[in-house]
């Protein structure tokens, strides 16, 4: 008798046979993706060894410049500067919270910043603005504050529909006395939110009657998530922001007198002392002026151990004057460009200024378009900076050669931007630098072309979007800008009475109040 089973063939469960075939796709999926590894080695290797060689050999067709067109604005895709209020937009309240007094430092530009935010800062506060003051002793050695500067009626009456502008903060009558308010201090922290001015501030300034706060360079954040609040900001700095008229005046006339032999150039060229040693780029300079450098460093940044190879491998030092007139000649510009230089003292002497002179002889600064006794005496300290902004802002082209901390190069492509998207030229000194030290090395072959290669990758002044660590105010696109047809309704410009509608909201406010108060 047969036990159960014998005589039959011995069958394997069903389990057995699908994990076998889930075990030859296994195998068969490591083989293709070692093919691939291998195929995808190859490739960068390829790629490597070609891209080294990237930098000698370029087809020209690929880096042409138009210089004709570079003296024209750039192309402006539709888009118009408008940072009048597109959604509701109160004015600003009869009963004030208190008064804000800020104390703004830094430089011309850092200051003009300083004083954006605080407006801002006021209308978030619901405060009255004393007019900012201006800490021009410790940085300029000059006392022209903002008076000195700035057209202070037209700041008043520009954003009266924003904020309560006073020029002096009011006295106070007490046990018989007359005496100014007091203002309780306060340090804001860098880059504050607006949740520490709607709180912190606030109850100090409800407490007090008036808050100060100092220092005030960068203590508002500059990304906010609020387009109104980012429309304020270009209303005070491209509109309200008017320098006095003298120094348009100055400003206008050397313009004037650079435009009549035709187009011009202005260079912010930062090849200066401070940025130098900023950047701990040395070992160009002889060993007493790399003494001078390290000493400047030591007193005023942070102690870091810079090495001057790999700081100019990745673009952190300022292009030298030589290196911006061989970018200026690789780009087409020729010798018979007439170029305003706006720049303090150069590190180092003339030497430097040599090697760019012999490619551009016609350079021009404030004091040589004129040198009346008007010119001379009117473009010292702050007064010369703003002569300098002026200029910038009107010329054809404007070049910075260092807009990495720069103030004054960042605030003027902004500005620019929004004056109706006039042409900037903006090295890319981390792209530029492997060319520059190859040249250097003995290795000029396609030099040009590869200067051109690397420009033509850079936006020229139109619109473009803002990526960090690009400030608002060197990119206020789009908040600041509109389109007359925008398929995107949050991007359409306002309606042209726009301003009638702002004037009769404040018309009724101070109605309304008149009639409370009778």
């Amino acid at each position: 008798m047969r036990r159960p089973g014998e005589g039959m063939m011995f069958r394997r469960p069903n389990y057995y046979y699908s994990n076998r075939n889930q075990l030859k796709q296994v195998k068969v999926l490591c083989s293709r993706f070692k093919i691939t590894v291998v195929l995808v080695v190859i490739l960068i290797i390829y790629f490597f060894f070609f891209s080294t060689k990237e930098i000698t050999y370029i087809s020209p067709a690929q880096s042409e410049v138009n210089v004709h067109k570079l003296w024209d604005t750039a192309d402006s895709g539709g888009w118009r500067p408008s940072s009048t209020p597109r959604s509701n937009w109160p004015p600003p309240s009869n009963e004030s919270n208190g008064f804000l007094r800020v104390r703004c430092n830094g430089g011309l530009n850092q200051q003009r910043t300083a004083i954006c935010n605080a407006v801002l800062a006021a209308r978030i506060m619901n405060a009255t603005l004393v007019l900012p003051e201006l800490d021009t002793n410790s940085y300029w050695h000059d006392d022209s504050g903002f008076q000195g500067l700035y057209d202070v009626d037209h700041f008043i009456k520009s954003l009266r529909y924003d904020v309560r502008i006073v020029e002096s903060i009011p006295e106070i009558r007490k046990n018989g006395k007359t005496r100014k308010m007091k203002a309780f201090q306060l340090r804001p922290p860098r880059d504050a939110l607006i949740s520490w001015y709607t709180t912190t501030a606030l109850e100090k300034m409800k407490e007090h009657g008036a808050i100060y706060l100092t220092p005030f360079s960068h203590r508002l954040a500059e990304e906010i998530d609020n387009p109104e609040y980012q429309r304020l900001r270009c209303r005070v700095n491209y509109h309200a922001l008017r320098f006095k008229p003298h120094i348009m005046q100055l400003s206008h006339s050397i313009v004037a007198k650079l435009r009549s032999q035709g187009h011009f150039l202005s260079i912010h060229l930062r090849f200066e002392k401070d940025m130098l040693s900023f950047a701990g780029c040395f070992d160009i300079f002889s060993p007493q002026e790399q003494k001078v450098l390290r000493k400047y460093r030591k007193e005023n940044f942070a102690d870091k151990d810079l090495v001057y190879s790999e700081r100019r491998a990745i673009g952190k030092c300022p292009l030298t004057p030589e290196e911006v007139g061989l970018v200026l000649r690789a780009m087409g510009f020729d010798n018979s460009t007439r170029i305003y230089l706006a720049a303090g003292e150069l590190f180092g002497g003339e030497r430097f200024m040599m090697p760019f002179r012999a490619m551009f002889p016609l350079l021009e600064n404030h004091s040589t378009v004129d040198s009346s006794t008007e010119l001379s005496d009117n473009t010292q300290g702050l007064l010369g900076s703003a002569v300098d902004y002026m200029v910038c802002l009107l010329s054809d082209i404007f070049m910075p050669t260092y807009d990495g901390p720069s103030n004054f190069a960042n605030n003027l492509l902004g500005h620019r931007l929004y004056y109706g998207f006039r042409t900037n030229i903006r090295p890319d000194r981390k792209g530029l630098a492997p060319i520059f030290i190859k040249r250097e090395q003995g290795n000029a072959a396609g030099f040009e072309e590869a200067v051109r290669r690397v420009m033509m990758k850079t936006n020229f002044g139109g619109p473009h979007k803002r990526v960090s660590p690009e400030s608002f105010y060197t990119n206020s696109w789009p908040e600041c800008f509109c389109q007359t047809s925008g398929s995107n309704p949050a991007d359409r410009c306002p309606p042209d009475n726009i301003m009638e509608v702002l004037e009769d909201r404040l018309v009724s406010e101070m109605t309304n109040v008149t009639s409370n108060s009778e």
